[in-house]
Order: C-alpha cells, then structure tokens, then sequence
C-alpha cells in the first residue's frame, strides 16, 4: 500500500483527489492539509511514501514544502501538483528535491500512475512542465548525441530512461543489468554532469535532446 499525504489549499480539490485516490486499491492518503505549514508537520508526523502537494499554497509554497521534506523526512517523495505549467516555481521545486510535477488538468488514471511511479522511485515530469523547464534553464533543446560530453553507451541509455520517468528496477529490467548497476550509472551521470540530483537530472536531458 503506497501511503500518502495530500496537501492543497481549496477543500474541494482536497476532497475530490481523497476520493479519486482512495478508490484505488494500492492508495491510501493518510492525511491532507490546508497550507504549506500545515503539510510539513502532517508528513513529518505521518512519513507516507509520496506527498502529493500543491505548487502554490499559503505559508509555504510547493518549493518550500519540498526543501524542509527534504531536511525533515528525506525518505518521502514529493510530487507536485500546479494549475499553469508556465510556473516560474516548476524549478525550485525541482532543485528542492520534488521526484515529479504534473498539472492539474491531468487524469485520475495517469495521477495514479505518477504516485506509482515515485513511489518506486521514478521521476514524472507532464509534457508541458518539460517544455517550461527547458524555457527556465535557457537553453534550447539540442539536437541528440551519441556520447554527451564523454559520458558511455550505457550511461547515455540509462539517462534516456530515467528522463522518462522509469524507476531504477524498470531500468533495470530494460537493460537487462541490476538495479545496483543502475543505481551506480545515476550516480555517475549526476557527478559527470554536475547536476543536483534526479529531477535536475531528467531536466538536463530534455535540455540536451537525450529523450
């Protein structure tokens, strides 16, 4: 069962994605939360899986929920959830630490999906969130490389996959290696490219065309 706090500042969003995600039968939200505040002591309390948070919020906004998890409960996944892709706070809240971002007019089935999905410890990031962060680090995207600045065969594979959202298992299973060896390929891929952790890392291939 994926554990789940759930923060957003109109009751009627809270209790519309409660329902949506309760229905499902490896989703349970633990707990919801009107502010920022708010959310911070109730994942801290409850530790879920995932924490499913709301990119502009009163008190602390999704950015700032992200970094004090990252500080009090590094353990939990933040996925953030934003009515307008144009956000400027799409890369705070990514340079923060959120696993994945999605907006609001997404489906219930791929939500669900998504919550999956960082919960095993993939990354999730809608289309139209790629192409603003793309806009927000400056760079248009590049036409794509065999070998980006001297990175091998198999790391550049391993970074295709994780740019599109696959947990370190599915790499895995895709490549046909260990999830230790996966595990060591992204840890060389954030060291080889100075990058600041996972999602920075998904950005950064959408940046250079890898996807």
């Amino acid at each position: 069962m994926i554990r789940i706090v759930l923060a957003d500042d109109q009751a009627v969003v809270r209790d519309g994605l409660s329902m949506l995600l309760g229905a499902a039968d490896d989703l349970d939200v633990v707990a919801t939360a009107p502010d920022g505040t708010a959310a911070v002591t109730a994942i801290a309390d409850h530790r879920p899986d995932v924490a499913l948070v709301d990119l502009r919020m009163p008190g602390l906004d999704g950015a700032e929920v992200t970094a004090a998890v990252a500080e009090r409960a590094p353990e939990v996944r933040v996925l953030i959830l934003t009515t307008y892709a144009e956000d400027d706070a799409v890369l705070p809240a990514l340079r923060a630490g959120a696993a994945g971002y999605l907006t609001k007019d997404t489906t219930g089935e791929a939500l669900c999906a998504a919550i999956r999905t960082v919960a095993a410890g993939g990354s999730v990031l809608d289309a139209a969130v790629q192409a603003r962060l793309v806009a927000l680090v400056g760079a248009p995207v590049a036409a794509p490389t065999a070998i980006p600045d001297g990175l091998t065969a198999r790391e550049v594979d391993t970074l295709r996959l994780v740019a599109q959202g696959l947990s370190n298992h599915q790499v895995a299973s895709k490549l046909y290696v260990s999830e230790a060896t996966v595990k060591t390929h992204v840890n060389h891929l954030i060291s080889k490219l100075a990058v600041d952790g996972r999602p920075a890392l998904v950005a950064w291939a959408w940046r250079n065309g890898v996807t």
